[in-house]
This record gives C-alpha cells, sequence and structure tokens, in this order.
C-alpha cells in the first residue's frame, strides 16, 4: 500500500499513457512484419513453393504477435474508457473491416494447402494480402484522422454522438491527410515484412523482398516528410487553456480546449522530441540502404527503429491530447481527463508489471527456437506440417 499512496492519480495516467505507447509500438514491430510479409506475398512468390516459403517464415509466429494488439485493446478499455468508448463508436465501421480483414489471416493459413488447385491457393493468397494490406492500411488512416480531429460530441452524461449514418463515419476517414497517412502506415510494415524475409529467406524471394522494401520504405519517408509538413502548416492543434487541475476527475467536460495554432508547437515548447521523428527517418532510411546492401540483422534493426520513432512522434506532438474533438474542442479525450480511477490504474499496473515481462520473455524464447532461414527444402521435406 506504500506504493499505492505514492504514486498519484496524474503519475499513474502518465504512466499508463507510456505504457500504452509501448504496447502500440510493440503490435507495429511484432504484428506489423506479419503484415507487411502477407502483403509482400503475391508478389514476393512466384511459384506455389516461393509462396509456401514466405507464409511458413510468419506461420510460426503471428499469433503469438496478436498478443499485443489484444493487450492494446484491453489496456485502451481498462485505463482509458472513453477513449475506447468514443473511438469504437466512431471507428466502428473500420474496426470491422480490420478484424474482417485479421480474420481472413488464420483462415488463409489453416486452409491453403488443403487442396493442390492452383485457383485455390492462389484465392487463398490473396485473402492474406487482404489481411496484411487492410489493416496496415486502415491503422494509418485512423492515425491520420485522430490528428485532425475526430468530429464527435459528448452530451452532459459523456455519452458520444456522431453526427450522420453509421457508413457516413466511415467514408469521412478516407480524406486526404486520413489516406496519406495510411499509405504512410502500410509501406513502413512492407518495408517492415521486407527487412523479415531479407533475414529468415534466400534466392529470388529475399531478392525480390529487398528490391520492393527500397520501394515502400522510400514511400514511406516521402510521405512521412509530407505528412509533417501538412500538420504543420495545414492542420490546425488543440491547446488546453484550463489550468490543470491535480488528481481531477476524469470528465472531459470540465476541461477548456482551444483549437488554433499547430500540432508543431510542440516542438517549439519541448524541443527534446525531435529524437522522436529524427529516428523514424533515419531508422527507415538506413533500413532501405541495408536492404540495398544485402544487410539482414541490421536492416531488421533499422526497420523497427524507424517504426519507433514514426509512431512515438505521434504520441510526442499530441500530447497531452488522445483523441480532440473536432466539433466540439471541450469534449478532447486527453492523459488527465479519460482515466479509469486510481484504484484500477494501480492494479492494472501491478498485472502489467507482472505479465509483459513474461511475454517479453516468452516472446524471446520462441524467436530463439526459431531462429534461421526457411528454405525450399524445409518445406518440400515437411510438406505436411508446414503451411
Amino acid at each position: 500500500m506504500i506504493l499505492h499512496d505514492l504514486l498519484s492519480l496524474d503519475m499513474l495516467r502518465l504512466i499508463w499513457w507510456v505504457l500504452l505507447g509501448v504496447l502500440l509500438i510493440g503490435f507495429a514491430l511484432t504484428d506489423g512484419f506479419d503484415m507487411g510479409t502477407a502483403a509482400l506475398l503475391p508478389f514476393v512468390g512466384r511459384t506455389d513453393a516461393e509462396r509456401r516459403i514466405v507464409i511458413n517464415t510468419i506461420g510460426p509466429v503471428w499469433e503469438g504477435n496478436q498478443v499485443w494488439f489484444i493487450l492494446g485493446g484491453g489496456a485502451i478499455f481498462a485505463a482509458w474508457p472513453p477513449l475506447y468508448a468514443v473511438s469504437f463508436s466512431g471507428f466502428y465501421l473500420a474496426m470491422f473491416v480490420i478484424l474482417a480483414a485479421l480474420i481472413l489471416r488464420p483462415v488463409g493459413f489453416k486452409y491453403r494447402s488443403k487442396r493442390e488447385g492452383i485457383a485455390w491457393r492462389r484465392n487463398w493468397d490473396w485473402a492474406l494480402f487482404v489481411g496484411g494490406a487492410v489493416p496496415a492500411l486502415i491503422f494509418g488512416v485512423a492515425v491520420g484522422n485522430v490528428l485532425q480531429g475526430v468530429p464527435f460530441q459528448l452530451n452532459e452524461f459523456q455519452m458520444p454522438m456522431y453526427p450522420g449514418p453509421f457508413w457516413w463515419k466511415f467514408a469521412a476517414l478516407l480524406n486526404p491527410y486520413g489516406l496519406l497517412a495510411g499509405v504512410v502506415s502500410l509501406s513502413m510494415l512492407i518495408l517492415h515484412g521486407a527487412a523479415w524475409l531479407s533475414l529468415k529467406t534466400e534466392g529470388a524471394v529475399q531478392a525480390r523482398a529487398r528490391r520492393y522494401g527500397a520501394i515502400a520504405g522510400l514511400v514511406a519517408i516521402l510521405g512521412y516528410v509530407l505528412g509533417g509538413v501538412w500538420l504543420a502548416y495545414g492542420i490546425e492543434g488543440y491547446r488546453i487553456v484550463s489550468p490543470h487541475l491535480a488528481d481531477g476527475p476524469s470528465n472531459p467536460l470540465l476541461t477548456q480546449v482551444v483549437r488554433e495554432g499547430s500540432w508543431m508547437q510542440a516542438y517549439a515548447l519541448r524541443p527534446w522530441i525531435w529524437v522522436a521523428p529524427v529516428l523514424g527517418v533515419a531508422g527507415m532510411a538506413l533500413a532501405v540502404l541495408g536492404l540495398r546492401a544485402g544487410r539482414e540483422l541490421s536492416t531488421m534493426a533499422f526497420s523497427k527503429l524507424g517504426i519507433l520513432g514514426v509512431i512515438s512522434s505521434v504520441g510526442l506532438t499530441m500530447f497531452p491530447f488522445i483523441l480532440p474533438s473536432s466539433v466540439q474542442p471541450n469534449a478532447a479525450l486527453t492523459v488527465w481527463n479519460a482515466s479509469s480511477s486510481h484504484l484500477t490504474l494501480f492494479v492494472m499496473l501491478c498485472a502489467a508489471v507482472v505479465f509483459v515481462p513474461l511475454i517479453l520473455a516468452y516472446t524471446s524464447w520462441v524467436y530463439k527456437v526459431l531462429w534461421g532461414k526457411v528454405t525450399a527444402k524445409d518445406v518440400t521435406e515437411h510438406n505436411h506440417t508446414y503451411y
């Protein structure tokens, strides 16, 4: 109980904001290369054997990587209930599309090789492509819309309301800046998947992965820089004008927010956060150079560094906002006004301290056991046990 008393509500809110970022980054670093690899599948694999090699590079690990997605969703639900309610009600159709695409992945893995037919396997290959490319794209579109502000309102009971029918909410997400963010997300994860294939395959598959990955990396860098310039000069930022009450109640309607200036003002107030976009650009650039030079392990590390920088830059730029409202700025959800209670955050922190290291240890052990390349010989010799 001593630790419970030492950690104030505001301290716990800040800790859980950091932990939420860690979980989202963990998801992008692990399941990200699964999605990127699936998106590359129809292009780097020209024969059935080559495509089976690609599939079996991620087949043994994709389910474990999904744990980070589940943890991230659970953390939002328990630590930030208003964020969960507002975002899921507004992005309902988008979430449905993501989940439908993700469902194609396990089904595709299990059923693709059940029949020998060329058309059968080709159709499942494209299903796996959809299961990788669509979530990667829509996750980025969602981030682009969050940076612009989401058109929700909160009534006196803090219930979220969105204008228009549910299908319009999804259509409104597909705006130019949201689509640019989606392209950055997709190309960044394709680069990550190419780095993974460079590490896990050889021969023609590896060569094609490096070629396509280098192109995707350049697209990601250019899109990210363009998105930053657009954010600086074309999108209004948000600012809290009411004094922050330490350990204040979790009620967004008690916060006074104005929409003015630019999100990039955060870099003048906290210059140290420049490290995030610099890491993002540098990491992706070094990953592209690594692919072109034929390096493997360092390329994967630089790809991870790029993802870390890109995702961190979004959170650090927006802090303390986590979901601003474009139609009712005072309803904006922030680190300080959208959390669970002190007790809930503390109990969850205790659980995270125990289970997150266990997940990291297990994940590390799995990758150690499965270390090495997947070859055509492996696929043919284990025809009935490999995907």
